[in-house]
């Protein structure tokens, strides 16, 4: 556990430093958010089921950032040691090959939560935080879905064979997901509505956030099972 600690403590300190971190998981969802936010002003729409719509893009924007985190992130700083070797010194220096995945996991979801949290302390002062109508729904399906995204980045980063591969691919992912309306299709989409829909008080979205559960079991368990290899 000592050693796991320590493993965490360093990974932590690489993390914040890496600019595509600082610059794909904290700094774009936030500069979008209020871009995207301040166009469409705060005046209950239609189009945004007649709530306000920078509330609307505040809930949205928080999966963009757990997206950000599993897709961008992850993949590229595992694929970066495997290219290096840097797991094989971990292996030799007696570190069960699983222990880094869990290390990962670990780094992901802080990464990932402090991210959330910096971009409700940037929305606070400009659009407020919505008030939460179903806290335990939105919170749920905030847990599961950033333990899906980290466990699909960590399953990349061990499948590609390089950094430039995992920078491409989770980009390729990344972009068509945060793009294509409302928080993207599949499986971005169904996190945006579990997240969105009992948060702003539009609808329970169970079905959404069973599909994110399932997400989350399966893609922890795909990863699991490549780590271990």
């Amino acid at each position: 556990m000592s050693a796991m600690g320590r493993l965490v403590k360093a990974e932590l300190k690489l993390m914040v430093r890496d600019p595509l971190v600082l610059t794909f998981v904290f700094a774009f969802p936030i500069v979008t958010m209020l871009i995207i936010g301040g166009a469409f002003g705060t005046t209950p729409d239609r189009a945004f089921e007649f709530t306000n719509p920078s509330h609307w893009y505040v809930a949205s924007y928080l999966t963009v950032t757990i997206a950000a985190g599993g897709l961008v992130m992850l993949p590229v700083h595992l694929a970066s040691y495997r290219e290096r070797g840097v797991l094989r010194r971990f292996t030799a220096a007696g570190f069960p090959r699983w222990s880094f995945a869990v290390a990962q996991l670990i780094v992901g979801l802080v990464t990932i939560a402090v991210a959330c949290a910096l971009l409700l302390a940037v929305a606070a002062p400009v659009y407020g935080i919505p008030a939460m109508h179903n806290a335990w729904r939105v919170l749920a399906a905030l847990s599961l879905g950033a333990v899906a995204f980290v466990s699909i980045g960590i399953l990349l980063g061990t499948l590609l064979p390089s950094a430039r591969a995992a920078q491409a691919v989770g980009l390729l992912i990344f972009f068509p997901s945060f793009l294509l309306g409302a928080g993207g299709p599949p499986p971005l989409t169904q996190l945006t509505d579990a997240v969105r829909e009992p948060w702003l008080g539009i609808g329970q979205a169970t079905g959404p956030l069973i599909a994110v559960a399932c997400m989350a079991v399966a893609a922890t368990a795909i990863a699991a099972r490549r780590a271990a290899l």
